[in-house]
């Protein structure tokens, strides 16, 4: 079954390097951050975990959490955050999903079916597929599915500017233009009237009959 956005993210039990996890409980009423890798110790992949590991008080300002997940066994996990701590600098202090069954992979659709049930063999191009980055809103729901190749680290600034426009999306009846950060002007949805802009947008502009755009809201 394919996953898309505004889809209850599946729920699963899961073991990790922080224990054990029941993923929706684990998410609690905040944002949540899911990303994938194809093996441990894999060389894009220990940038990217330390990447994140030096954001992570940044998601944590945003209310939200983040997750990896590999599909080798949590013992190895624990073996690899020492070569992601020499090569990045950075200590990975959030949780790591062991996947060794694959169970997960395929519930997200990362995996086929018929991909097997063990990661025992498999090598990181046989997973090329479990490369993505699931955002998951505090309804659980899926607000962002990204997949990536695997000789292309992730841009994780990227992540956090597309959770700073979906959480000013959630709280007002706005939309973001291409590029947008934060402070940048924004763009009034379809579902505000004029007479309504002129309240909650004072001195917005019309650039075409379709496309107003105001201040970004506090």
């Amino acid at each position: 079954m394919s996953l898309r956005i505004n889809d209850i993210a599946p729920d699963f039990t899961a073991e990790t390097t922080h224990g054990t996890i029941h993923f929706h409980e684990w998410i609690g009423d905040h944002w949540a951050v899911l990303f994938s890798h194809p093996k441990d110790f894999t060389p894009v992949c220990t940038t990217e975990l330390g990447a994140v590991a030096g954001l992570e008080q940044e998601f944590a300002k945003r209310g939200a959490r983040v997750i990896g997940l590999s599909v080798d066994p949590v013992d190895s996990h624990k073996k690899w955050e020492g070569d992601i701590r020499d090569v990045t600098g950075h200590a990975v202090n959030y949780p790591m999903i062991g996947d060794p069954e694959l169970k997960i992979a395929k519930l997200y659709d990362m995996l086929p079916a018929d991909a097997g049930d063990s990661s025992e063999g498999r090598t990181a191009a046989n997973n090329a597929c479990v490369r993505t980055v699931f955002v998951i809103g505090p309804d659980k729901r899926i607000k962002l599915h990204l997949a990536y190749p695997m000789t292309t680290g992730r841009n994780f600034d990227e992540i956090l500017r597309v959770l700073d426009s979906m959480q000013l999306t959630a709280k007002h009846k706005v939309a973001t233009p291409a590029n947008w950060k934060q402070g940048e002007d924004i763009i009034i949805t379809g579902a505000v009237s004029n007479e309504e802009a002129d309240k909650i947008f004072p001195g917005y502009k019309t650039v075409k009959p379709y496309m107003r755009t105001a201040a970004q809201p506090k």
